[in-house]
């Protein structure tokens, strides 16, 4: 199983990508790691941090594609970009899964012209992997489509579905739509239609969905255009920050607070961890032919590795010809 990784993706590229690299060889040892992106500049910077890439099989490609550029640039300025030659590698077979955490919208369009769509899919759509009190969710769709059809929001819902048993390894997964009540009439036309052809579809559909009950574990794959997913999965990851940084503040206010938090230590450290969105790896690219992953843009070490694993499970998983079969009698 063959992953390659844009090495000049991200906030903190390519220096975090390289040691995310080396930490997935250590605990991914069976997942070949190939890195895209300028030669000169990889090995130039694993040089000046004392890091051993000898290893690994590096790919060249001028140029970067970075967060303020048109997403269209990478079909066309940037076509020779560490993205672009990196999602081309994987749709010609070179690799079996892409990980990038550069310019989302440069991506998804890249995924889709490049790599291209499952049959049968409408929209491709970002799927990030998040925790509740009772295991993790899919949040499906995360950004990419701002403006959706009803049609669309059922086929995020049999693609999450199959990803959650596939590859989580949930069986008959909870599917829910995310709107404004839990009653069947809630919503706009949009919502009334998608929940209809939810209920149609043949996968576990619960119903409605409200936001305050996403965190207690109450759906498995959460179905949203991407204009509320988005303001979903934003709020969902700043609450969580603001919150541990809030008790922070308390177990660190004084002599008292300092022992208590010394006594609890180890389950303080496992409750962050939980709550860590790098150890879920960033959002997979729903609907497209080859696993193509979106980790975060502030990526570390700790989330590329972990995008390197989900890209690889994705991979071998077999998830992407089920859903073609899944779609197969809706198209």
């Amino acid at each position: 199983m063959k992953v390659m990784v844009d090495a000049f993706g991200g906030d903190n590229a390519p220096l975090e990508i390289i040691k995310g690299c080396i930490l997935s060889k250590e605990e991914n040892p069976d997942v070949e790691v190939a890195m895209v992106g300028d030669i000169n500049k990889i090995n130039q910077c694993a040089k000046e941090n004392g890091l051993d890439i000898s290893e690994f099989e590096l790919y060249n490609a001028d140029g970067e594609i970075v967060m303020e550029d048109d997403p269209g640039v990478v079909l066309k300025e940037k076509k020779d970009s560490s993205m672009a030659a990196g999602l081309r590698f994987a749709a010609e077979g070179e690799a079996d899964a892409f990980v990038s955490a550069g310019n989302s919208g440069a991506l998804i369009l890249g995924a889709t012209m490049l790599v291209k769509r499952i049959k049968g899919i409408k929209r491709p759509a970002f799927a990030p992997i998040m925790p509740t009190s009772e295991g993790p969710f899919m949040l499906i769709d995360g950004g990419a489509n701002v403006e959706v059809r009803a049609e669309m929001l059922r086929q995020f819902g049999i693609m999450g579905s199959v990803y959650m048993e596939s590859i989580m390894g949930i069986a008959n997964p909870r599917v829910a739509l995310a709107n404004v009540g839990t009653e069947d009439h809630k919503g706009g036309p949009l919502q009334h239609e998608a929940f209809r052809l939810l209920k149609e579809s043949g996968i576990n559909f619960t119903g409605n969905i409200e936001a305050r009950d996403i965190p207690a574990g109450k759906a498995d794959v959460v179905v949203a255009d991407g204009f509320t997913g988005n303001i979903i999965a934003k709020m969902y990851e700043g609450a969580a920050r603001e919150l541990f940084g809030k008790v922070k503040g308390v177990f660190f206010k004084n002599l008292k607070t300092k022992l208590a938090a010394g006594l609890i230590k180890k389950e303080l450290y496992e409750l962050k961890q939980y709550f860590d969105y790098n150890r879920y790896g960033g959002a997979v690219v729903m609907g497209v032919r080859k696993p193509v992953l979106k980790t975060h843009g502030s990526a570390n070490a700790v989330a590329v590795s972990a995008a390197v694993r989900v890209a690889a499970e994705f991979a071998a998983s077999g998830a992407i010809d089920i859903i073609e079969n899944k779609l197969k009698p809706l198209t």
